[in-house]
């Protein structure tokens, strides 16, 4: 702006033009640095089988994203990297909430990688059943391991899993061993729900109890106990010790009223402190007993092979569901007998019976 006040007329007097105002838009906006490119399917595998962390969690993202692209490129990255696994031994760890499975993980970890080898952590978080998030913070309750150059973490949303077990465990597992982990621990969310999906990706399942809350047979489900290789009582210190003694000898009670189990291992129950860090070799002696016993009499390979088939269906299943819902046609039609259903002018069993006959007579046009 002129200022007619500097005009030489007017001596002894200058006013100054002042500071330019600042733009509107931040000037540095446009300077983001740019997303990185996804790499390439030989990229990640390449990454993976050398141990690269980086490369490891960019597959498991593309394992767990719903994107078909994405899909299609997970499936190739763990069809390339299935020769590479199967060499690990994997764990399930499920509880009561507040057992302290997260805190016992921790150190149940260090002891493994004290004895050599990787270890990787899928540790399952629950999602809101309103808003569909999880808050993922398993991580920071295992503050050791998350720190250890050997051990790799990755908390994953349950989504409304069966049993809490996310929905791309069984393909994360295989990628872990890929990347040279040979210890996968399988943490579910552990709410008394049928805990049969991680039991059907893992070769030892561990049940985690309390003592001292009551009545320590009333909250356990009979399937997860008859499901347990080894009940582990936690929080065996202090004032505790005799309530888990005791509640040591009443499961061990229980167990002898459950049918035989079919590798022929006898499920065995310990006490320990995972705060305290005691009774921790103990278990896994026991761990190591169980290995060593199922290896010998065959088991252990039959039953990797009869959970390969498990997920062969459950694959087949989930695909077929998808392939439903995802029909345009069925949505339409879906919607339609939704409002009849709600205004009481057709019943949910008759309206499902007309949606899926014509589902299935535009798929089998011949059986018209």
């Amino acid at each position: 702006m002129k200022h007619p006040e500097n005009d030489s007329q007017y001596t002894g007097l200058t006013v100054n033009s002042g500071v330019a105002q600042p733009p509107v838009v931040n000037p540095y906006l446009n300077r983001r640095p740019k997303r990185k490119q996804l790499p390439s399917t030989p990229e990640l595998v390449e990454g993976i089988l050398r141990g690269d962390v980086t490369m490891l969690s960019r597959a498991v993202t593309l394992v767990e994203s719903l994107s078909d692209s994405h899909q299609a490129i997970a499936q190739e990255v763990i069809e390339k990297c299935l020769p590479h696994s199967g060499n690990s031994r994997r764990i399930g760890i499920t509880g009561v909430p507040g057992a302290g499975k997260s805190t016992s993980i921790d150190v149940f970890g260090l002891h493994v990688l004290r004895q050599g080898g990787k270890l990787a952590v899928l540790a399952i978080d629950p999602s809101s059943e309103r808003t569909k998030g999880s808050i993922l913070g398993d991580k920071t309750r295992m503050e050791k391991l998350a720190v250890h150059p050997d051990a790799f973490i990755r908390p994953s949303p349950s989504a409304g899993s069966l049993g809490g077990v996310a929905r791309k465990t069984r393909e994360t597992i295989v990628l872990c061993e890929a990347a040279g982990y040979n210890n996968i621990f399988v943490e579910t969310v552990g709410v008394g729900q049928s805990e049969t999906a991680v039991h059907s990706m893992v070769d030892f399942f561990l049940l985690i109890q309390l003592a001292g809350t009551g009545d320590e047979l009333q909250g356990i489900k009979r399937g997860i106990m008859e499901m347990a290789d080894g009940i582990v009582i936690n929080k065996a210190d202090g004032d505790n010790i005799d309530r888990a003694r005791l509640a040591q000898a009443q499961f061990r009670s229980a167990l002898h009223l459950f049918p035989p189990t079919t590798s022929g291992w006898k499920p065995e129950v310990l006490t320990y402190s995972g705060y305290y860090e005691l009774g921790i070799p103990e278990i896994w002696e026991m761990i190591d007993r169980y290995f060593e016993y199922v290896k010998s009499n065959g088991y252990f390979e039959q039953k990797r092979q009869q959970q390969a088939r498990y997920w062969m269906y459950e694959t087949i299943d989930s695909r077929l569901r998808s392939h439903f819902y995802r029909n345009p046609k069925i949505e339409g039609m879906l919607a339609e007998a939704e409002q009849k259903v709600l205004a009481n002018q057709l019943s949910s069993f008759i309206a499902a019976r007309n949606v899926l006959d014509s589902y299935f007579n535009d798929i089998n046009p011949e059986k018209r």
